[in-house]
């Protein structure tokens, strides 16, 4: 079996991370946290997650992130999956984050998309069927083959 342990997110503000991150997961804590030098840069890092899952924050990111509606490569986002996405956009309004996109009109599932202050793009969805073939149903007829 294989399953994303960590993701390891470089960001510039690594407060502003944790306070997105705690509102959206308030069941997770600060597993670790400490200061080193990553390729002659100090920098400090903090494991946010449970004891099976985390993401691992870096601060010091230079610059900003890639542009969303481009086409850099890069992240494009990533996602979680919740039994109640009403709360979990509840919790991140009352933390000062509104949805940036409200996704696909879908009969088997309902997403959003947040963006987090570093800038990547953070999606949320709640599955409203138990089937694997609803449940993976493309938005659009035309997936790749």
């Amino acid at each position: 079996m294989l399953y994303i342990e960590h993701l390891n997110l470089v960001v510039s503000d690594l407060p502003a991370s944790l306070l997105f991150y705690r509102a959206a997961f308030p069941h997770w804590w600060v597993r670790d946290s400490g200061a080193d030098v990553w390729s002659g840069k100090a920098r400090k890092w903090l494991h946010f997650g449970d004891d099976h899952q985390y993401l691992a924050f870096n601060d010091g990111g230079d610059g900003e992130n890639r542009h969303l509606a481009g086409h850099m490569p890069g992240l494009a986002h990533f996602a979680f999956v919740t039994s109640n996405i009403d709360a979990v956009v509840e919790r991140l309004a009352d933390a000062g984050f509104s949805v940036v996109n409200e996704g696909a009109d879908e009969p088997y599932r309902k997403n959003v998309y947040f963006v987090d202050p570093a800038g990547f793009e953070v999606e949320f969805v709640e599955y409203l069927s138990d089937l694997p073939q609803q449940r993976n149903l493309a938005s659009s007829p035309q997936g790749l083959q």
